[in-house]
């Protein structure tokens, strides 16, 4: 790594003058070249998707504080969902000679090209949650079990509609999937359906829509505006005479836009219960949801664990040695199995939000 900065030095500096003078709609955060941390003075690039994500901007707080804690300076971006903007920010922060990425793709299929230009410059890559598709060059996955997170979402349906106790049903419910350009969406959707399926096949379950493939059901970058209006259009098309009894929905995001259709239909009163609503990320607004009877159910990842495995990760491939990885078959790129280091959700409902108090995650004020 040294004789690598070493060579890059005047590159980097004259890089770093020019953008200083150019970059725009760049939204780096992090130290400066000048003041680098670090046994090697190792700066570490960070992108990530978009600041419209509360989950997001933790991550991002979340890697940067690992780093520091470890010695490095880092140079944090955002994308704002648009992957041509990430493309640019990935290739400035290699020009100006940073000694590790950590790449949470907004279109995983779109960082091919750069992610050479990180493997010529001998800039390792670590994947963080959203795994980059189609290149040899990442060599580390972080991430959490996503196809747990779908089978707890499932679960949980099932669960609370008495299926799992012999209830026979059938129940209305329709399904949500998360971006199309997102590899975790088809983890989080396998799992939800391993558990659902069955009672799918069996009459028990009714998608009243007839939208059960995934290509039907995903929703453009999380979208929960998107994910309100073809709910609208489902209770108009589906549900005139029928009642919903469960939405499977992968996101917190996508679950309010889920439920502010739902309540604009008369859900949430006495005579028109909400239906079963689930989510994934514990986000502040659907917590509160959840407290208020809501949205019923979350699945909850400690990003802070997560941004712990990342910052390990980039710290073993540093100096020459192997990071402690837990899953080497689950995640083909299409190229190859990138190593992986998966962490476990947990399902959270009305009946243990207070883990989340408990942990640190939020206050109780927070939740007030």
């Amino acid at each position: 790594m040294r004789n690598r900065r070493a060579a890059l030095a005047a590159t980097a500096t004259a890089a770093s003058l020019a953008l200083a003078l150019t970059a725009c709609g760049q939204n780096s955060e992090g130290g400066s070249d000048d003041d680098k941390g670090g046994s090697d003075g190792a700066t570490i690039g960070v992108a990530m998707p978009t600041k419209s994500s509360e989950r997001w901007i933790a991550d991002g707080a979340n890697v940067v504080k690992e780093l520091k804690g470890k010695g490095y300076e880092t140079k944090l971006v955002y994308g704002e969902d648009d992957p041509d903007q990430q493309v640019s920010q990935i290739e400035n922060m290699i020009t100006q000679g940073v000694d590790a990425l950590i790449v949470a793709a907004i279109d995983n299929k779109s960082l091919n090209n750069v992610m050479q230009q990180a493997k010529d410059a001998d800039i390792p890559v670590i994947s963080y949650d959203r795994l980059i598709l189609g290149t040899e060059n990442v060599d580390y996955y972080a991430s959490f079990d996503n196809q747990k997170v779908g089978e707890l979402q499932g679960g949980y349906i099932a669960e609370k509609l008495g299926l799992k106790d012999g209830k026979k049903g059938p129940f209305n419910i329709e399904l949500f999937a998360g971006s199309n350009d997102d590899n975790n969406t088809r983890y989080f959707f396998n799992g939800a359906m391993s558990v659902l399926k069955p009672y799918m096949d069996k009459g028990q379950l009714v998608v009243r829509s007839k939208q059960t493939a995934l290509n039907q059901v995903t929703t453009l970058r999380w979208d929960g505006g998107t994910a309100q209006k073809r709910m609208d259009d489902l209770l108009t098309s589906s549900y005139r005479s029928a009642k919903v009894d469960a939405v499977l929905s992968p996101y917190d995001g996508i679950s309010i836009g889920i439920l502010s259709s739902l309540k604009s239909d008369g859900y949430g009163s006495a005579s028109k219960p909400m239906p079963i609503v689930t989510g994934q990320d514990a986000e502040l607004a659907s917590v509160k949801s959840i407290i208020a009877g809501e949205q019923t159910q979350t699945v909850y990842k400690d990003l802070r664990k997560l941004a712990k495995v990342a910052s390990n990760m980039v710290e073993a491939a540093l100096n020459d040695k192997k990071p402690e990885i837990n899953d080497t078959k689950s995640y083909n790129n299409g190229t190859k199995v990138v190593p992986a280091y998966l962490l476990q959700p947990v399902s959270v409902d009305k009946s243990n939000y207070t883990t989340l108090i408990e942990d640190g995650t939020y206050s109780e004020n927070d939740l007030k």
